[in-house]
């Protein structure tokens, strides 16, 4: 099943596990020392972040280790630039009509 990145990190667990992870790669159990919840729960949060390919998995001997993927953080990153774009265009053109009202005022 593919889930919706945004849905996954909607969970503000998932956002705290994606930050822990840009520090460098973490198995489930270092990643359980950080919350307040069970190692299954951080397991199944991994799993959805897995499937979102926001995160990947390395196997180290009987460790299984997770990383962060840069190029779905970019993914994500350049489509939200849109409407970063659209917005400090709309504020631009706000700050003009403001401007505008003030000079109409005087």
């Amino acid at each position: 099943m593919r889930r919706d990145v945004f849905q996954a990190i909607a969970d503000p667990s998932r956002r705290a596990i994606i930050m822990l992870l840009t520090l460098g790669a973490l198995t489930p159990n270092a990643l359980t020392e950080h919350f307040n919840s069970s190692r299954q729960a951080i397991s199944k949060h991994l799993q959805i972040l897995t499937e979102c390919e926001i995160v990947r998995q390395e196997q180290k001997g009987r460790e299984i280790y997770y990383h962060l993927n840069a190029d779905k953080l970019k993914e994500i990153e350049r489509w939200l630039e849109q409407f970063k774009q659209l917005l400090t265009q709309r504020f631009d053109q706000l700050d003009d009509v403001l401007e505008q009202l003030k000079l109409n005022r005087k």
